[in-house]
């Protein structure tokens, strides 16, 4: 890949005033030399695209979407809705949604589609458990969660999927996968996806798992690394804008 993506995941952490703060120092520098995408929580959303300058060069991402695209359910955030308002990306699949809020591999798949159908770039996080690794079976449970995905998005724009490796382990704990667990992983996600999409599909393959200023540039060397999904650091606008630049290569 010719540039690189870093995307920050909020979470459900922000204020107004905060976030004001946040996105005014991230914005001061300017060209960062990668792809920028944030993902703010739902009630942000308008404040965000409000806030950032319109050649700022940082696109608008959400955390969530919904499998539906209208109707009686309520709570729920259509990919139209994102869409209509300004969201370029919107994160599916989350370790916490999986986790948290019990989303299987077919859920995944079917908000993949509807995030597609919208014209926003999905950011389709994939990903095993501590057990999972102990027990061997990575690479089987990645392609699982793969493959549930292809199943629901057959004829739709697969260049416009972004993929996001995250060790279930490595999610705000502090612990990092190896440069060697890591490009093992990503390149089998690589094989797949010319396996699944085609040789002369580009898709992106982020990292995200404790990625910090002091590990981003040694990860982003790892070949089939993409970028990163980062979360923590991305809060902290001196160490979200280390990461950026270490995605750069300056």
């Amino acid at each position: 890949m010719s540039t690189k993506l870093v995307v920050g995941n909020w979470k459900m952490n922000g204020s107004l005033a905060g976030n004001a703060e946040l996105l005014g120092e991230v914005t001061k520098s300017a060209g960062l030399g990668c792809e920028v995408a944030v993902c703010a929580p739902f009630p942000y959303l308008m404040q965000v695209l409000q806030i950032l300058p319109p050649r700022s060069g940082i696109a608008l991402g959400a955390q969530n979407v919904s499998e539906f695209d209208d109707g009686a359910y309520t709570g729920e955030v259509s990919a139209r809705m994102l869409s209509d308002l300004g969201c370029s990306y919107v994160i599916v699949g989350h370790s916490e949604r999986r986790s948290l809020f019990h989303e299987d591999d077919g859920t995944v798949g079917r908000k993949t589609r509807a995030a597609l159908r919208a014209g926003l770039l999905p950011i389709v996080c994939v990903g095993e458990t501590s057990a999972e690794r102990n027990d061997g079976i990575t690479l089987e449970v990645v392609t699982r969660q793969l493959d549930a995905v292809a199943a629901e998005i057959d004829g739709l724009d697969v260049d416009q999927i972004v993929l996001a490796y995250e060790p279930i382990w490595a999610i705000g704990s502090g612990l990092t996968a190896t440069a060697e667990q890591v490009g093992e992983v990503h390149a089998s996600i690589r094989t797949w996806t010319q396996r699944v999409f085609g040789s002369e599909v580009t898709t992106k393959i982020l990292y995200g798992g404790s990625v910090k200023p002091g590990n981003a540039a040694e990860l982003f060397a790892v070949p089939n690394v993409d970028g990163g999904l980062i979360g923590g650091a991305s809060l902290v606008a001196r160490d979200f804008l280390a990461i950026c630049h270490a995605a750069a290569g300056d």
